[in-house]
C-alpha cells in the first residue's frame, strides 16, 4: 500500500506540476499578450507625441520666419526711404559754402576774389563725393573704351599714335563705387 501511496503522491505532484506548468503558460501568454497591446499602444502614443512636438516646432518656426521677413521688408523700405541720407549730408556743407558766396558776391566785384571762392566750393564738392565713392573717370590719353567713355565724335586725320584714343572730353563721367553712373562723352581719334 505504501507503494500505491507512493504511486498516487507522484501521481498527484505530477498533476500539480502540471497545472503549474498550464497555469504559468497561460501566464505567460497573457503577459505577452498584454505586453503586445502595451507596445502596440506605446509606440502609437509615441508617435502622436512627436507629431504633437513637430507640430509645435514647426508653428514656432514659421511664426519666427514670418517676423523676420517682416523685419527686413521693413528694413528695406527705410533704406529706400532714407538711403540717401548720406549723400545729402555730406552735400548740405557745400550748400552752405554756396550761400556765403553768394551773400559775398554781392558785396565785391573783383572776378579773381570770386573765381578763388567758387574754386574752393568746386573742390570741397568734388572732396565730398569721393567720400561717397564717386570718382571721375579718367580720359585724359587714354585708350577708348566702350565700358567708360561714349564716342560723340570721331576726328579723322590725327595720325596713328592717336588712333582709337581719346582726343578730347566734352562731358566727363563719374563712376560710384567702380560701377560707371554716366559715361564720359569723348571724341575719339580715327
Amino acid at each position: 500500500m505504501k507503494e500505491e501511496e507512493k504511486i498516487n503522491q507522484e501521481e498527484i505532484l505530477e498533476n500539480e506540476e502540471a497545472q503549474e506548468t498550464a497555469e504559468t503558460s497561460e501566464n505567460t501568454d497573457k503577459q505577452e499578450t498584454t505586453e503586445k497591446t502595451a507596445e502596440e499602444k506605446d509606440p502609437l502614443e509615441a508617435a502622436q507625441e512627436e507629431i504633437e512636438q513637430l507640430k509645435t516646432q514647426m508653428l514656432y518656426k514659421t511664426a519666427e520666419f514670418e517676423n523676420y521677413r517682416k523685419r527686413t521688408l521693413k528694413e528695406k523700405a527705410e533704406l529706400i526711404l532714407n538711403g540717401g541720407e548720406k549723400a545729402v549730408s555730406a552735400v548740405l556743407p557745400v550748400i552752405d559754402d554756396m550761400e556765403r558766396a553768394i551773400e559775398n558776391g554781392a558785396k565785391t566785384d573783383d572776378p579773381a576774389v570770386l573765381r578763388e571762392g567758387m574754386e574752393l566750393i568746386y573742390n570741397k564738392f568734388i572732396k565730398a563725393l569721393e567720400g561717397l565713392g564717386v570718382k571721375k573717370i579718367d580720359t585724359e590719353d587714354a585708350d577708348f573704351n566702350t565700358d567708360l567713355h561714349e564716342a560723340v565724335a570721331m576726328v579723322p586725320g590725327m595720325g596713328d599714335d592717336k588712333k582709337g584714343k581719346v582726343i578730347d572730353c566734352l562731358q566727363a563721367g563719374y563712376q560710384l563705387n567702380d560701377k560707371v553712373i554716366r559715361h564720359a562723352k569723348v571724341a575719339v581719334g580715327q
